[in-house]
Order: structure tokens, then C-alpha cells, then sequence
């Protein structure tokens, strides 16, 4: 028996030893994905005009709302003719047209007929500012202020700072006489922040009753950050080369009315909360798979420490890793479909009985999921056939996933790492919606990325309070389209 026990001691000891070296090896052995290339030097910016120019568009108020298009009409119409008078190179050397009444797409006709064509984009218009905040802002959030190195507004990140930096680009380039070899469109949507369906779409539709197909698009999306993945000491730079879907689902529960004196055993307000509880407490499994698996493989051998050890071997350490990144709600989002109880109504008097009680529920699904699998899984996890579901109108499935190993990523790397030489290049996910959904049916590839630079920190000031991107930083975006654009102007 103690014989016994000792072999099985010894066959348990030289597993570990196995798995160990294992590990080390694999470790030692998971060489850098990042490409080797010289960081080219800044050109000539006058930095303090270009943050002046994107001031003045901050102080444009142009919030977007779906249900009244044309409440800031004046507001957009202002900054088309700043760009105008701002940009006049650019406009004398690209065709500017006007879709769907405020969205604009340029473009810069190349040299070769034959060379496909890509698409730079922005959007022009802003959220609002949360009532009640309006003084928690540094600096009032449509003055345009530039103040402490920044500039302050809504709308200097989130999207102006990439429009206005996409058109200080081309005219610099203009001015020095640049000619692109393949067409380069510029679409600039007026209603992202309310789902780009008269702004995005109708470019994207007008592309294609034009026979256009793009190489390329470019969009916002994932930035460089800063301190913001554990055992990384490097800003990461994280290219979206998917984009999670966007599911919304309108719940209906009817009941009969009556007094509250005399309630029945099972209410509308009653049901439709236990619904909603038991869809809240079975969310969707966490999975690493997919675009977040390549980022994290692609940043394991950039780590230090335990992490390095952890993301080198996922083969091994899959499930300790996805239990951990499952504690924190920015990177739980990232291996998920994510459920989020947003709209609850029912009732109008304290003394009667609702006859109805309504919800809706937001899905951001994983690559993979789709639209008819969540609705079949709410059903599955509400177990009420008297909840009745109905999609709401602009859901969108998950978008197909831009390969890292073709050749336009490639080059979109290259370029991060010329002008952010300190940086850690990696695939990733974008957990928002974009207009660059919109193209799918136009672009063979799309990635989501600003060059903006951002800590966890600075996160909040996204639709938040005290949006700012420093002057500094804004020259960097800057001279990062310049750099895009002559690498991407010859495919």
C-alpha cells in the first residue's frame, strides 16, 4: 500500500515537473509579434493653430437627435463652412458632397483608376451634456477652451479631434503638392451617437450604388493606452478588428388591471421583474476565444512577470485567466455577450394596478452570437411565455472579423509603430458601436482605432465629464493620418 502511494507520489511529482518545464519553455520561447520598424521623425506642425482650429469646432454644438434631425441644423452647417474656411487646400484639391442633409464625403481622386480605393472616417456630432453637470466641467464643455496644455470640450476626443486632425493631414499634404495613387474617401456622418442611419448608411449606400469597393476603412475605435493592462509596462496600441453586435430587445408583459386593495397573487410589475432577475442572473458564459485571445497572445511576450507566464500559456491557464478578467467590467465585456437592464415602465398611480409593464434590454453579443440566439436565449432564461419580445429596429449582428495577417493590417501596424515607436501593436475588440458598421458590405477590411492616448482614468471623460485631449497628443494624431495616408496612398 505505502509502495503504492509513494509511485503515485512520484507519477503526481514528475506531472508538475512536465508541466512546469512545459511552461517555462513555452515561455521562454514566445517570441515579440510586433514589427521592427525605425520610428520616422515628427514633421513641421504649427501645433498651437491646429489646437486653435480644433477649439473653434468644439464650440459648435452639433448634438445629434434621432427624433428631431434637424434641431442643430444652424450648428452643423457653421462647422461645414469652418472646415471650409479652415481647410482650403483641401477643399480645392478633393470633391466635398453633402448626404443626407449634414454628412459629408470627400474625396481625393487617385492617380490609378485601378488601385482600390479606402475610407478615412469621423463623425460631426456629439452627445449631450448629462443635465445637472454643467459645472463639475473644468472648463465650460462648448467654450473651446485651451487651457493647461489641452484642449478642453465635448467633442475634442469623441469625434472631432479625429475629423479635424484627418483634414489637417490631407492639407498639409495638398500644400506640399501630394497626390494619392489610389482614391481616398473622407466620410464624416452627422448622427453616429444616434445610430449613423441618415448619416453612415446613406454614404455607405451611395458607395455602392457607385460600384465602390473599398480596400480599407478606417474608423474610431480602440486607442493607445497607457498603465492599463497588468504586467504591460508599454502603451498599447489596440486595433479593432471586430466590433461587437448591437441588440436591443423590447419586453410586453399585459396583465389585468385593478385596484391595489385587492392585488392578485401574480402582477405585470411582478413578473416582468422576476423575468428580468432570472435574464440578469443567467448571463452568457465567459470565453476566450477569438480576436481577444490574438490580443492577449499578441501582448504576452511584451509582459513581465506572472502575467507573461499566464498569457503565454492560455493552453494551460485559460480558465484562472478568464475567472480573473471576469472581475472587472471593462474586460469582462471583452469575453461576453454583455446583458444590461437599461428601460423599465409600468404603472402611472400608486393605487392601480398596472395592465402592462414594459422593459428593454441591451445586448452587446460576442463575435459568433447573433441576433436570434439571444433572443433565444432570453426566452430560455426569463421561462415566462407571457413576456412578449420584440427586436427593435437597428440591431446589428456581430461584425465579420478583419484578419491581422493580411497585408492592410500590416501596414496600419507599421504606421502606429513610426510615429508611437514605444508602443506594443495588438489586435482587439471594440465593444461599442461605430459608423463603420454601416460599410461592411463595401469594405473588404475594417479596422477601429484613434490615436488618441488615455489611461483608465480617462475612460469617464468618454460621453462624460471634463473631455479633453491634450495639444501635444493632438499633433501626434495628426502627423499619425499624414504617416497613414502616404503609406496607404500606393497599395
Amino acid at each position: 500500500m505505502w509502495r503504492l502511494l509513494k509511485y503515485a507520489a512520484l507519477l503526481v511529482l514528475l506531472i508538475l515537473v512536465v508541466f512546469a518545464a512545459a511552461v517555462g519553455l513555452n515561455t521562454a520561447l514566445t517570441g515579440s509579434r510586433q514589427i521592427a520598424v525605425a520610428p520616422t521623425a515628427p514633421e513641421p506642425l504649427d501645433e498651437q493653430a491646429a489646437a486653435q482650429r480644433l477649439a473653434a469646432a468644439v464650440r459648435f454644438q452639433t448634438i445629434s437627435n434621432f427624433l428631431a434631425p434637424d434641431q442643430n441644423a444652424d450648428q452643423f452647417r457653421a462647422l461645414h463652412a469652418h472646415l471650409e474656411q479652415s481647410f482650403p487646400t483641401a477643399h480645392r484639391a478633393l470633391k466635398r458632397e453633402t448626404i443626407g442633409t449634414y454628412s459629408l464625403l470627400y474625396t481625393w481622386e487617385g492617380s490609378d483608376p485601378a488601385a482600390r480605393p479606402i475610407l478615412l472616417m469621423a463623425h460631426q456630432d456629439v452627445v449631450p451634456i448629462a443635465p445637472g453637470t454643467e459645472t463639475d466641467w473644468q472648463a465650460p464643455p462648448f467654450d473651446g477652451v485651451i487651457r493647461d496644455g489641452f484642449i478642453w470640450g465635448r467633442g475634442a476626443w469623441d469625434n472631432k479631434g479625429n475629423l479635424y486632425s484627418m483634414m489637417e493631414a490631407v492639407e498639409a499634404l495638398a500644400a506640399q503638392g501630394f497626390k494619392p495613387k489610389r482614391t481616398i474617401y473622407l466620410a464624416f456622418g452627422h448622427d453616429e451617437e444616434v445610430s449613423g442611419q441618415r448619416g453612415a448608411k446613406a454614404i455607405a449606400a451611395l458607395l455602392a450604388a457607385r460600384n465602390v469597393k473599398l480596400a480599407f476603412v478606417l474608423d474610431e475605435g480602440l486607442l493607445v493606452m497607457h498603465n492599463a493592462i497588468p504586467g504591460l509596462d508599454k502603451p498599447a496600441a489596440l486595433i479593432g478588428v471586430a466590433e461587437k453586435g448591437y441588440v436591443t430587445l423590447l419586453l410586453e408583459l399585459s396583465a389585468t388591471p385593478g385596484h391595489s386593495s385587492m392585488p392578485p397573487r401574480r402582477t405585470a410589475i411582478g413578473m416582468m421583474s422576476a423575468a428580468l432577475a432570472r435574464l440578469e442572473n443567467q448571463s452568457f458564459p465567459p470565453a476566450l476565444r477569438g480576436v481577444v485571445r490574438d490580443m492577449f497572445e499578441t501582448l504576452a511576450p511584451e509582459m513581465t512577470g506572472l502575467n507573461r507566464v499566464l498569457f503565454a500559456n492560455l493552453w494551460l491557464f485559460r480558465p484562472l485567466v478568464e475567472r480573473e478578467l471576469s472581475k472587472s467590467a471593462g474586460t469582462d465585456a471583452m469575453l461576453r455577450t454583455t446583458t444590461a437592464l437599461t428601460i423599465v415602465s409600468a404603472g402611472n398611480k400608486d393605487n392601480v394596478l398596472p395592465g402592462r409593464a414594459d422593459a428593454a434590454v441591451n445586448f452587446r453579443l460576442l463575435p459568433g452570437d447573433t441576433q436570434d440566439s439571444v433572443i433565444a436565449h432570453t426566452r430560455r432564461a426569463m421561462n415566462n411565455e407571457a413576456v412578449a419580445i420584440k427586436p427593435d429596429t437597428f440591431n446589428s449582428d456581430p461584425s465579420p472579423v478583419t484578419p491581422m495577417q493580411g497585408a492592410d493590417y500590416t501596414m496600419l501596424a507599421r504606421t502606429i509603430r513610426e510615429v508611437f515607436p514605444e508602443t506594443v501593436v495588438a489586435p482587439g475588440l471594440m465593444i461599442a458601436a461605430t459608423d463603420s458598421r454601416h460599410f461592411v458590405g463595401v469594405a473588404d477590411n475594417i479596422f477601429r482605432f484613434s490615436p488618441v492616448r488615455a489611461t483608465n482614468a480617462d475612460l469617464t471623460r468618454f460621453h462624460g465629464t471634463n473631455e479633453r485631449i491634450s495639444v501635444q497628443n493632438y499633433a501626434e494624431v495628426i502627423r499619425f493620418y499624414r504617416r497613414l495616408i502616404r503609406n496607404a496612398a500606393t497599395p
